[in-house]
């Protein structure tokens, strides 16, 4: 929760104006992965089968959206 001091902060901050082409340096959401856009899909997993998952991608240093990308990358090769 927002305390006073924080919510003052703001409000001066919002007071004083933003500098719009900084704003718009900073970018929005996660960065692309290629030009076409990219779709969120579920999957539902039992608890043994998240367990393999997540001892895959701490091995490999991997998240894992990207685990799960190098696996569907592998059945396609």
């Amino acid at each position: 929760m927002a305390t006073n001091e924080q919510i003052k902060a703001w409000a001066d901050e919002a007071e004083a104006g933003y500098d719009v082409d900084q704003l718009k340096r900073r970018g929005r959401g996660r960065p692309g992965r290629g030009a076409e856009p990219m779709q969120v899909v579920a999957v539902r997993l039992t608890a043994e089968e998240i367990e393999a998952l997540d001892a895959v991608a701490e091995r490999e240093h991997l998240s894992r959206s990207e685990t799960i990308r190098r696996a569907v990358s592998a059945l396609s090769a």
